[in-house]
């Protein structure tokens, strides 16, 4: 991979792409997780890289594009842009985990076109109808509260909640190692704030895949992604033996559907 990086007003934004780049192929655009960063889709990188080209980010405020002094959706939308004009991509497959689906649907809201397929890892949809005014309650509520627990307790609580294999806990504690305590609480409160202000109903113009991990215990997930599938009719499939992050869990069984996802509904039609 070829690290390249997106000097901003605000910080520098830091990305990778396959250095066997090839502008005849398909584009994979994998978007990490609130607290991680481009590390958690080695798997990925490692499988798809012979078919597709790839790229993957450290977003704003995470990794190595840090620090960085702004955070919203529509500055994150034009830089993934920025990303994609730099190396002559028009269209791109989008796959986000968690939080990483947020950058893909805020993007999609801005330039809808540019979007060839997205598949959300464990990740919750845009739409007004899905969130209570509970759960957007204590979205509001998420520094304070990470702020009463010791910064090494709240670290491992939140690996273990994550994951359930050793290797998806390893790369969850090495990914979040470098934050300190009020770096990493606050950060969880921009993140989530700006998605608060950017939510809104939105209706994708491309193929969408649904999945989460078996056992995945972050939030409400699971439900969300229950309801997103009924009110919309995409796809949606459980990736077994996984967590939250369950493209590190299981990164056998998550390239074996995103593959098959691909082949049926997005390359060949």
């Amino acid at each position: 991979m070829v690290e390249k990086k997106i000097i901003t007003d605000y910080g520098n934004v830091f990305y990778q792409i396959s250095d066997n780049w090839n502008i005849e192929r398909n584009t994979m655009f994998f978007f990490h997780g609130l607290t991680a960063d481009h590390t958690m889709f080695k798997d990925q990188i490692y499988y798809f890289q012979g078919k597709f080209n790839i790229i993957v980010w450290d977003a704003p405020l995470h990794g190595k594009s840090k620090p960085f002094v702004k955070f919203d959706f529509k500055l994150t939308s034009d830089i993934i842009y920025q990303i994609l004009m730099e190396n002559d991509v028009n269209k791109f497959i989008a796959v986000g985990q968690s939080f990483g689906g947020y950058y893909v649907q805020a993007f999609a809201v801005r330039y809808p076109e540019a979007l060839k397929a997205f598949i959300g890892i464990g990740t919750t949809p845009y739409g007004k109808c899905y969130y209570s005014k509970s759960d957007l309650f204590w979205l509001r509520q998420v520094e304070w509260m990470a702020m009463c627990y010791p910064l090494k307790p709240l670290k491992k609580a939140s690996a273990k909640q994550a994951t359930i294999t050793e290797k998806g806990y390893l790369n969850m504690i090495e990914m979040i190692a470098p934050y300190g305590k009020r770096e990493y609480c606050h950060l969880m409160q921009i993140a989530y704030t700006a998605f608060l202000k950017d939510n809104r109903d939105i209706d994708l113009k491309c193929p969408v895949l649904i999945t989460h991990g078996e056992y995945d215990k972050a939030g409400k997930v699971k439900q969300y992604c229950k309801m997103w599938h009924e009110k919309t009719g995409y796809p949606y499939l459980v990736i077994k033996d996984a967590g939250h992050n369950a493209n590190v869990d299981n990164p056998d069984e998550t390239n074996r559907i995103l593959e098959e996802f691909l082949d049926n509904q997005v390359l060949y039609t």
